[in-house]
């Protein structure tokens, strides 16, 4: 099979630079100066071991393939943000032998969040959901880093909206034979939502910067336990945290890499880099819209959602909120203070 990465990021540079090393053909999907650099220099993909440099085809999107693959895996690893987009682009790509992308050919959804599942039904018969457990960073065009070790990265796979099938498992199999772990399971929902309940601190930690105190810790426990309330409102079950440790384990340990700082996850990177979006709108978005859904209030992921956005849409720094003030926010968003002096933070 050939993997067209779409979205040569973080994520999708990882695992596209992993699948080349271990032999699988790869097809990089990028813009701008991340593309330029792609194809004048490779992809550099810093990890334990050293530096790796792989020249892969690099593309802006379909036009340059022309017409794809029989075998060909789509690998969808933008941000939901971009999703529409990219399943606009891509669904109506001639396949050889007949037929389109959207009708013949497996969508990968690398990517947090439940909604692009929902998204990608509407246009592609098999589309495959991802928890994606997997630190990485963007350092510069054409320069991505994962840090984790002995594995990259642990990737739950499966049929969306459920079920298991050959396709999956072939995927699966070139995963694992390229520094990830990716079990194949029937109920990937099930992960995706235990996996959203631990993004709902990325816009906490984008605004804030990593939780490093007793503060801190207990406002994302706080957010955690709202979004939780409004699962179990919904009816929706996830994989639970001795589930998830016992999956985990130590297969994916976090090391230093020169040249490579580990500075946060991708809503802290989003910032950081000044993309003027960032994803708070399907991570603690998915919390307030089933909160509302279901009649569960859900304050503190309005708050964060709400500030993330401004912080991107204003190009605010990432890390700038001190957070005894984002702390005091969340008090007043729940009504144990009064909110007048925080109204300008949140406007």
């Amino acid at each position: 099979m050939r993997y067209i990465i779409i979205g040569a990021g973080a994520v999708g540079g990882t695992v596209g630079g992993r699948l080349a090393q271990s032999g699988r053909e790869v097809v990089l999907v990028a813009r701008g100066g991340h593309l330029a650099a792609l194809a004048e220099q490779g992809l550099r993909l810093r990890v334990p071991e050293g530096e790796l440099t792989y020249r892969l085809p690099a593309v802006d999107g379909p036009g340059p393939l022309g017409e794809l693959r029989g075998d060909d895996v789509l690998v969808l690893a933008a941000k939901t943000q971009d999703t529409v987009a990219a399943l606009e682009t891509w669904a109506h790509v001639p396949v050889a032998g007949g037929g389109t992308a959207a009708e013949r050919l497996p969508l990968l959804l690398l990517q947090n969040g439940v909604e692009s599942g929902r998204l990608a039904l509407r246009r592609f018969r098999n589309a495959y959901g991802v928890c994606v457990w997997l630190p990485s960073t963007f350092v510069e065009p054409g320069v991505v880093s994962a840090a984790g070790t002995p594995l990259s990265g642990i990737l739950h796979l499966g049929r969306l909206p459920h079920g298991t099938d050959d396709t999956a498992r072939r995927i699966a199999a070139d995963l694992e034979a390229s520094r990830f772990e990716a079990p194949v399971v029937p109920d990937v929902a099930r992960w995706q939502y235990a996996k959203l309940l631990w993004n709902l601190g990325t816009a906490f930690e984008a605004l804030c910067g990593p939780a490093s105190d007793e503060g801190a810790h207990a406002l994302l426990a706080r957010v955690r336990a709202e979004g939780e309330a409004v699962l179990d409102a919904a009816g929706i079950a996830r994989a639970g945290a001795g589930e998830q440790r016992a999956a985990r384990g130590d297969k994916v340990t976090l090391v230093p890499l020169d040249g490579a700082p580990r500075g946060g996850g991708s809503s802290w990177q989003s910032l950081a880099r000044g993309t003027g979006t960032i994803e708070a709108d399907y991570l603690n978005g998915e919390i307030v819209l089933l909160g509302r859904l279901h009649g569960v209030a859900t304050p503190l992921n309005e708050l964060l959602q709400r500030l993330a956005n401004l912080f991107a849409r204003e190009h605010r720094a990432a890390g700038s909120l001190p957070v005894a003030e984002l702390v005091r926010m969340a008090d007043a968003a729940e009504g144990r203070v009064p909110s007048d002096s925080f109204a300008s933070h949140a406007s």
